[in-house]
């Protein structure tokens, strides 16, 4: 039982309808998931508990009602709705019903029937173009816009640092196509690509206020870059970019007024690209980066903050919505779902992972500068394969530097080949990407033999997509620990079932849970006793319509 609050104000009186006041845990426990209900923090005046109530009467008076059966009311809380858990304003600006992302996992593991079945129950989701070719980009841009039709939707942009000319035309992709939504990931710094996709469109309306046409998010991991994106762009790349022609005096002019980007995605513990930092101290120190933005550039609309990494359960949702997120980007347990563009080999191993079943290894995109991704470490070899790569690039200025032994034990237990067979193949590649690679690694042998390695650390990537025979070990699966939470939390469930976790399943359990665990914890802050597994909502099977869920 709650513990007597005589010292309360009473506010009002709880008559009793067709469902009796809980005031112990295992009562309250049946109540909690009545949240699109009014609920009633009430006393039982003979022992003095505190418990809850919903459906009855409220009298707002402070005179005991007549009736037989009625209980002094201490607070009411109004009705908890999942669309309610984040910043109105997201939905509003972005077209959509739910304060839910679904992330750009890179190889189209984003796929595009996975932004399409997003974009049908009114979610949010990217597509994940990195480390695809511009061909096969823009085949999905043309899919998912038939699929998705006026509803909204975003594509991915990755940083590029050594392949600058690929961001500028993947820009140009997006706005020949009319792609409204990007969310920029792995910057370490503002790019001319990023200002000219940002700016293009802008414009001023009858009233004088600055309206976008494409909307930037932009995932962090530092406060520092955050600052830098919530800032306007830099003067010299907005002069830059008029002098080129590629933007216009006005739209100029109204990006030095406004954020580069609206929408910050604070990116935690994640898989793939991570600076494996922990929410609870990014957050908020992002949110205050936020505050000096706002007050310093004097900007009248609000910049969103959301939040990514680590949620792979309703609680971890629920405490991203508690530290303030105005949405929340869910990426790796995305990988899982049906309509992943991951193997189903991929999926199976990652239907067996554990919180600790992850650890880190270098990134294919920016190998030379030491990068590193979050990666499933169960069931394969990449991620130790990968390390040995680095390892061997670190010490050596060249192929011709390695010794024999090693040499020979990476051409036949990682590439089974020989380095000058990946060296061709390596060389087709590039003439059709990005010739300057081939010319600069003709004078630099280091940078030769960084594309060499760089091969592997691309074909893991790909092989895991392909679900290619015999390179099961080598596949390289992006995970952070947000996959074994999963797995703890849909075990014994209909989710345990890798057939049965679609993306849209996945989204409305995690969102219907966190609404229910924010309803919990805000009775618990009224004196009601909660049970401790009020705050491990289990996973339901849902009928869901166009719009999103309907019923259980």
């Amino acid at each position: 039982m709650g513990q007597a609050d005589t010292g309360r104000h009473t506010i009002g009186f709880w008559i009793e309808g067709d469902m009796k006041p809980a005031f112990f845990p295992w009562e309250t426990l049946m109540l909690l998931s009545y949240i699109r209900q009014q609920a009633y923090v009430i006393r039982d005046e003979e022992s003095g508990a505190v418990g809850m109530a919903v459906g009855g009467q409220f009298i707002p008076s402070r005179h005991k009602a007549a009736a037989p059966k009625s209980y002094p009311v201490l607070a009411v809380l109004a009705p908890q709705y999942p669309e309610w858990l984040g910043d109105r304003s997201f939905q509003e600006v972005h077209r959509v019903r739910f304060p839910y992302v679904g992330g750009e996992m890179a190889h189209g593991i984003a796929s595009e029937e996975m932004v399409v079945e997003l974009s049908r129950h009114n979610l949010l989701g990217f597509f994940g173009a990195a480390g695809l070719p511009l061909q096969r980009i823009e085949r999905a841009i043309q899919t998912i816009r038939q699929g998705v039709r006026d509803k909204s939707w975003g594509i991915n942009l990755i940083h590029t640092p050594d392949e600058q000319r690929r961001e500028e035309l993947l820009v140009d992709l997006f706005l020949r196509y009319h792609v409204l939504r990007v969310s920029a990931s792995a910057f370490l710094q503002i790019t001319p690509a990023l200002v000219r996709y940002a700016a293009k469109g802008l414009k001023r309306d009858a009233k004088g206020n600055i309206q976008r046409k494409h909307y930037l998010f932009a995932k962090i991991s530092r406060p520092e870059l955050a600052g830098q994106f919530m800032s306007p762009p830099p003067a010299r790349l907005l002069q830059q970019l008029v002098e080129q022609g590629k933007i216009s005096v006005e739209e100029a002019q109204c990006a030095a007024q406004i954020p580069l980007a609206e929408d910050i995605t604070v990116e935690a513990d994640s898989g793939g690209h991570t600076d494996n930092r922990p929410l609870g101290p990014l957050f908020p120190t992002v949110l205050q980066t936020r505050e000096e933005c706002m007050r310093r550039f004097s900007y009248p609309r609000p910049i969103r903050v959301g939040a990514a990494g680590g949620i792979g359960a309703p609680a971890a949702a629920a405490a991203a919505f508690a530290h303030g997120a105005a949405y929340i980007m869910v990426g790796t347990i995305h990988q899982a779902a049906v309509e992943s563009g991951l193997a189903q080999a991929g999926k199976t191993l990652l239907a067996q992972a554990t919180i600790s079943d992850v650890t880190m290894a270098p990134a294919a995109d920016m190998f030379e500068q030491g990068a590193k991704v979050q990666v499933l470490k169960r069931g394969t070899m990449f991620g130790p394969r990968a390390a040995q790569l680095y390892e061997i690039y670190r010490r050596y200025s060249s192929l011709e530097q390695i010794p024999a032994d090693i040499r020979r034990r990476v051409e036949t237990d990682t590439f089974r080949a020989s380095f000058e067979k990946i060296w061709e193949d390596t060389v087709r590649f590039f003439q059709e990407r990005d010739p300057g690679q081939i010319e600069r690694a003709h004078r630099d042998p280091k940078h030769k033999m960084a594309l060499v390695f760089r091969w592997y650390l691309g074909k893991a990537g790909r092989w895991a997509v392909t679900g290619e025979k015999g390179r099961e070990l080598d596949y390289q699966i992006f995970c952070g620990p947000a996959m074994g939470s999963f797995n703890a939390w849909t075990r014994g469930s209909f989710l345990e079932d890798p057939g049965n976790r679609t993306v849209s399943q996945i989204a409305f359990n995690l969102l219907e849970g966190a609404a229910v665990i924010s309803r919990a914890q805000q009775l618990r802050g009224c004196g009601v006793a909660i049970p401790a597994e009020a705050f491990l909502y289990g996973p339901k099977k849902y009928r869901l319509s166009g719009e999103g869920k309907s019923d259980g």
